[in-house]
């Protein structure tokens, strides 16, 4: 009898969900900004989707995550942001207001933060 390749006889089905989780925060300018200038939200200015005071944000999942602020409803450029996740009362989110912009009093600013949570689920069959 000749050589021959010997190999499982295995079968394997995988499946990925990916499950976004978003939070939105809302804040409203309280007076107008027109020079260079940084605005810095902390967490217990936001109001959350349901209207309340928030205690802290979330954390961003490492490669799984993003965050979008908008301004007046306008969706900003990411060079003019940074965001701090935290515990209670720890968390922000600054503003870099360049030269030649403004932010009215009144203008509602909405942070959105959202996190995949991929799960991963193979099975085997012989």
């Amino acid at each position: 009898m000749g050589l021959k390749i010997i190999k499982l006889a295995v079968t394997s089905d995988t499946k990925i969900a990916i499950s976004p989780t978003v939070t939105r925060f809302f804040y409203e300018v309280l007076e107008s900004l027109s020079q260079i200038t940084t605005l810095r939200i902390d967490a217990a200015d936001f109001l959350d989707d349901s209207g309340r005071k928030v205690d802290s944000l979330p954390s961003l999942n490492l490669n799984n995550s993003y965050f979008n602020v908008y301004i007046n409803g306008v969706l900003q450029m990411d060079d003019n942001f940074a965001y701090t996740a935290g515990e209670e009362g720890i968390g922000n989110l600054l503003i870099s207001i360049p030269d030649g912009s403004e932010i009215a009093a009144g203008t509602p600013i909405i942070l959105e933060v959202i996190n995949f949570n991929p799960s991963l689920k193979t099975t085997f069959e012989t």
